[in-house]
């Protein structure tokens, strides 16, 4: 299983991102889908994930301001990330559990102005 992470920057507060997630080696509309994140100094967390038949889960501190997605035929999950704060400032991460944990390299996520 590979998870290639993309689509994180600069950006300022206020502003949006959208992280996508490439999956391969693994029947992707099978899986549950998640992105975690890590911030300066702090442990990695969960964001959200969605499950194989599109139920989804947020952390509290993104509720409302962020939504997860998949797009089964093009084996992606993205991350729509509305209304960024410093706070948001991470390295964030792809996450599939396919018989074993797997993670993408991570994308940088900087929220400043």
């Amino acid at each position: 299983v590979q998870l290639q992470a993309s689509g994180g920057g600069l950006v300022q507060p206020g502003g949006s991102l959208r992280l996508s997630c490439k999956a391969s080696g693994m029947a992707f509309s099978y899986g549950a889908m998640a992105w975690y994140r890590q911030g300066p100094g702090k442990q990695r967390e969960l964001v959200a994930n969605i499950t194989s038949s599109g139920t989804t889960n947020y952390a509290d501190s993104v509720k409302g301001r962020f939504a997860i997605s998949r797009d089964n035929a093009r084996r992606l999950v993205h991350l729509q990330m509305n209304s960024l704060s410093p706070e948001d400032t991470a390295v964030y991460y792809c996450y599939t559990n396919w018989g074993r944990a797997y993670w993408g390299q991570g994308t940088l996520v900087t929220v400043s102005s």
